[in-house]
């Protein structure tokens, strides 16, 4: 592997927990304010459809040239990001967060 290309790697996966705390913390966001909201079903789609545009749109421009490789270290970087949102938002804080 080429300098080059692991710094590429690199990249994509930091672009890949970017997108990642995007999307978790936008979906956080969304179950936070459910117990508060009238329209809960209308608040979950729009959530979700805004949240999968924006993933899918800056996905789409992240893998313009069709690599593989990209794709694997953008998706890697997402799931970490994912773990770890998972660990520090566990459920203890979760159980907290909904009494508020």
């Amino acid at each position: 592997m080429t300098p080059n290309a692991l710094g590429m790697f690199v990249l994509m996966g930091a672009a890949g927990m970017a997108l990642g705390a995007l999307y978790f913390v936008g979906l956080w966001q969304t179950v936070k304010r459910l117990p508060q909201t009238e329209g809960r079903g209308l608040l979950l789609l729009v959530s979700l459809v805004a949240r999968l545009s924006v993933l899918l749109a800056i996905f789409y421009v992240l893998l313009q040239d069709g690599r593989w490789e990209r794709l694997a270290a953008v998706l890697i970087g997402f799931v970490v990001m994912r773990k770890i949102l998972t660990v520090r938002l566990g459920p203890q804080k979760t159980a907290s967060a909904m009494q508020e």
